[in-house]
């Protein structure tokens, strides 16, 4: 969610979508599906990246429901290519996104958002197997600071500001804000934006831990991309346990995480890619990972 009153968006009957260049690059479409508020492209070695830019630059890139059904198609597709290892989530150097689309959600009632769960879907992003790496340029506010944190790992542009104001409008974070910020900064620094609805800068964000890296504008996504690319040089078998075990340390004690971290170590041990890795090591040579 977010302060900016952007318009409401709407599916169009043919969903025609202009395919514009991100950086010196042309976007290409992931599929013969036109997208009307999201852009895609393939990155990276072999093509292994997929590159996912929101693309509603005159709101901000404010989340409304048909891009975010257009962003999950695209992130489920992604999971189910076996040729792609690693998605890249960005914005424009003047949004990353703004937040959720406040005029979509002005008149709703409680009956109609209760009932229907509204927002629940915007959390498969997080349940995507594969890597997910975000880059965020200018804002990232509300549901998109929520969005941002739905992914595996963060990178920013200095200029990058990351906020949860949904306080100023008379309601909470919806899509994880009170969650996964605490968790990623701690109880202090979460109450103090949540509570105020102050943003922080980029610099502020690395220090208290929500993101990994920052980085000059112009350097950001391709930045990103090479870290997914490296991701998805790896066994996407093996990438998709240690991502598991990460996340499952978000919810479990200490002890059952090591539990689980050394079953899934086991499990590794039945895996070709596991005995390749190994084997390359020793013989002083590039793994040859063949995803089993």
């Amino acid at each position: 969610m977010s302060f900016t009153l952007s318009h409401a968006c709407r599916l169009g009957a043919s969903r025609l979508g202009l395919v514009r260049p991100l950086g010196a690059a042309a976007l290409r479409p992931a599929s013969t599906a036109a997208y009307e508020h999201i852009l895609v492209e393939r990155r990276g070695e072999g093509e292994r990246v997929t590159l996912i830019q929101l693309n509603r630059p005159k709101s901000l890139n404010a989340l409304c429901s048909p891009l975010m059904s257009e962003l999950l198609e695209v992130v489920h597709q992604a999971e189910q290519d076996p040729a792609v290892g690693a998605i890249v989530l960005t914005g424009n150097e003047k949004a990353f996104a703004a937040g959720a689309d406040i005029k979509e959600m002005q008149d709703k009632r409680f009956a109609d958002v209760y009932r229907g769960s509204f927002l629940a879907f915007w959390g498969g992003v997080a349940q995507c197997t594969k890597p997910v790496v975000a880059a965020v340029n200018g804002y990232a506010l509300g549901g998109g600071c929520e969005l941002a944190m739905m992914c595996d790992v963060i990178y920013a542009g200095e200029k990058a500001r990351f906020g949860q104001p949904e306080i100023a409008l008379g309601t909470i974070p919806g899509a994880g804000g009170t969650q996964r910020l605490t968790r990623a900064v701690g109880k202090s620094k979460a109450m103090e934006m949540c509570l105020t609805g102050d943003m922080i800068d980029a610099q502020t964000a690395e220090r208290a831990g929500l993101v990994s890296k920052v980085l000059p504008p112009g350097e950001l996504v391709d930045a990103a991309v090479k870290t997914a690319d490296k991701m998805a040089s790896h066994s996407k078998l093996v990438v998709q346990m240690c991502k598991e075990a990460v996340n499952a340390a978000y919810e479990m004690t200490l002890q059952e995480g090591l539990h689980f971290e050394k079953r899934l170590f086991h499990t590794t041990f039945a895996t070709d890619d596991r005995k390749e890795g190994m084997t390359a090591f020793v013989e002083k040579r590039k793994a040859n990972f063949t995803d089993s």
